[in-house]
């Protein structure tokens, strides 16, 4: 039996593509992960989230290990709602939804909204594990460039514009991480988000908004897309999975009521009542605004550490942009192809992330790479930096 003569034109197109994760390295042991975005091991709150389970499970016994699961699900709405308010976007209940995690949320919303017709307009670079759910569903891809001030609004206004005038499809949807972008770390500033959201109107398109990162501010917290949205353009994606535990699978997607009753739709009962109900617990018990000043004066401290190390032992050829929040710093070294010195650097024993994984056109990102602040203790960041410079130095000057 040929059991791919079972599967459908679409996934046969789907699995033409490079398997998920392909990008991941392997990592020797004792490396220094300046690839993980990952959160640091020391700020996963365990303990809280043992005390957590362990109070749910006292005070509701089976009730969320049932299908139907806790009313602390409902409760997690509410908590989260009440996150989104602090942010300035107010959505009402049927404008909320809960998912299991962003990736969740992006696919779903890549479901209702892409077929192999649609147009979609993405960052360049962007997120990869985006990318590859995208490429699911559709080939037709319009990348605009990033520069150190988030989306360039001017580039993609003149290819709305050109593609109008030429009778082009025009994108039905635009991805974007305006805050704190992975991988390049680089914010949207106020003027181009505004511009962003007259061009949504303009040329009719939706706008979909990964703000991840969007709590990890170091000195100011910019203005979600969706708390400027008066049209009902932006589907804005969050998560804890930065600020609590990822491995417990909590995001969320805020939208018009339709489209959150079509990604509902599809989502059915695919929840985890246990996880959802975990963190409604744990969310109740602790002092949230206090953790998240933690995280945010624990991320800064690591990503000075890092800039610092960049300054001074990095050679000429190499620059990088410099954070705001978020988890990463991207760099470029002139001349190299950032696939071929990982090798280099995995024997040195540091890992980065090469920059090709970022791109629809994966040559555009041979000279760039991603390094992660967040996972790695401070003195490793030094020392993985150092190590990173001794490589470059040996294999290009």
């Amino acid at each position: 039996m040929n059991s791919e003569s079972f599967f459908t034109e679409s996934t046969k197109a789907a699995l033409k593509n490079n398997p998920p994760g392909e990008w991941m390295p392997t990592l020797p042991d004792g490396c220094i992960r300046l690839s993980s975005g990952f959160p640091a091991p020391n700020l996963i709150p365990v303990e809280q989230l043992q005390a957590a389970v362990t109070l749910l499970l006292e005070e509701e016994k089976d009730l969320p290990l049932h299908y139907v699961g806790s009313p602390k699900m409902a409760k997690l709405k509410e908590q989260i709602n009440d996150r989104l308010l602090r942010r300035g976007i107010r959505v009402s209940e049927e404008e909320l939804l809960i998912t299991s995690g962003a990736c969740q949320a992006i696919d779903l919303v890549a479901r209702i909204i892409m077929d192999h017709e649609t147009v979609v307009a993405i960052e360049s670079p962007t997120y990869m594990e985006a990318l590859e759910v995208f490429q699911n569903y559709t080939k037709h891809f319009i990348s605009i460039p990033v520069d150190e001030n988030g989306l360039q609004t001017n580039k993609l206004e003149a290819m709305l514009a050109e593609r109008k005038r030429e009778g082009l499809p025009l994108p039905r949807i635009l991805y974007t991480i305006p805050t704190f972008q992975n991988p390049t770390g680089t914010t949207m500033t106020m003027d181009r988000r505004k511009h962003v959201l007259e061009l949504a109107a303009k040329y009719d398109f939706l706008i979909l908004e990964d703000d991840a990162y969007g709590e990890l501010y170091f000195d100011e917290q910019p203005d979600p897309l969706k708390a400027m949205d008066n049209e009902g353009r932006v589907m804005h994606l969050g998560s804890l999975s930065k600020v609590v535990a990822p491995g417990m699978r909590i995001g969320w997607i805020t939208a018009t009521p339709e489209l959150i009753t079509a990604v509902a739709w599809f989502k059915k009962d695919l929840d985890h009542p246990f996880a959802q109900a975990t963190m409604a617990s744990f969310l109740e018990k602790n002092d949230f605004e206090k953790r998240l000043k933690t995280l945010r004066e624990t991320y800064q401290r690591k990503c000075t550490v890092l800039l610092s190390a960049l300054e001074q032992y990095m050679p000429k050829p190499v620059s990088w942009y410099v954070s705001e929040g978020g988890y990463f710093v991207w760099v470029k070294i002139a001349g190299a192809d950032t696939s071929e010195l990982l090798t280099h650097a995995l024997d040195e024993g540091v890992s980065y992330i090469p920059g090709k994984h970022f791109f629809l056109n994966q040559q555009d990102g041979a000279e760039y790479l991603r390094l992660s602040f967040s996972y790695a203790e401070e003195k490793e960041i030094v020392e993985g930096i150092q190590k990173l410079s001794k490589v470059i130095k040996r294999i290009l000057l």
